[in-house]
């Protein structure tokens, strides 16, 4: 079992570190950015607390995993102040991007640690990634529809984002467990994953039939 969890986390490892070098990519190539924000602080956030917590512990395969994820969600975050300000709510200055993005930096921060607190570093660690995990697969589909088109996304990032979430489900809501609150938010993640895949690949054949119509 433990070889088995071991090869779901650098499964999972490889295609979430696939997902940020091709946002990265794409955030550039479109000029725009790849994750939706708030679930990309709260990854940021939860990559930080968990590779100081666990290098403070002992380095492992995990934390050494979390560490890359964190170096390359800080390009993602680039873009994201690069790019991010047309895509600000209308009706709020766009002098308070700035501001506001750090606000929910810190704020997601906050959240993270507190998971810690409660749950201590494994089980807030893991409850907390899962529900992040759900909340950007919702914000995935959120933000085709209101982008309207597919600029900052493709099927490549959507498609290692649900393998490399289907993974750890199983290795811990599963194998690990059972671990009700991480199977169940798992299994939704998939739902939605597979949902916005199938948006994605279908998008430009709607539109055209909606415009020929």
């Amino acid at each position: 079992m433990t070889t088995l969890k071991l090869a779901l986390s650098i499964l999972s490892g490889v295609c979430w570190t696939i997902v940020y070098i091709e946002g990265i990519r794409l955030g550039f190539r479109d000029k725009s950015y790849a994750i939706p924000f708030y679930a990309l602080a709260l990854n940021l956030a939860w990559e930080l607390v968990h590779t100081y917590l666990g290098f403070r512990a002992g380095v492992d395969v995990q934390t050494i995993i979390n560490a890359v994820w964190f170096i390359f969600d800080l390009g993602i975050l680039y873009t994201y102040f690069k790019f991010g300000r047309r895509y600000f709510s209308p009706g709020i200055p766009a002098s308070s991007f700035p501001s506001w993005s750090i606000l929910i930096l810190c704020a997601s921060f906050a959240v993270q640690y507190a998971f810690v607190l409660e749950f201590g570093a494994s089980a807030g660690g893991g409850y907390a990634a899962f529900l992040q995990n759900l909340l950007m697969s919702v914000l995935f589909i959120q933000m085709l529809v209101s982008r309207g088109g597919t600029e900052g996304q493709s099927r490549t990032i959507a498609v290692c984002k649900w393998i490399g979430t289907l993974a750890p489900t199983i290795a811990f809501g599963i194998i690990g467990g059972p671990r009700i609150l991480i199977l169940v938010t798992g299994i939704l993640c998939s739902v939605f994953d597979l949902i916005y895949i199938w948006l994605l690949s279908t998008w430009n054949k709607r539109i055209a039939a909606l415009k020929a119509a």
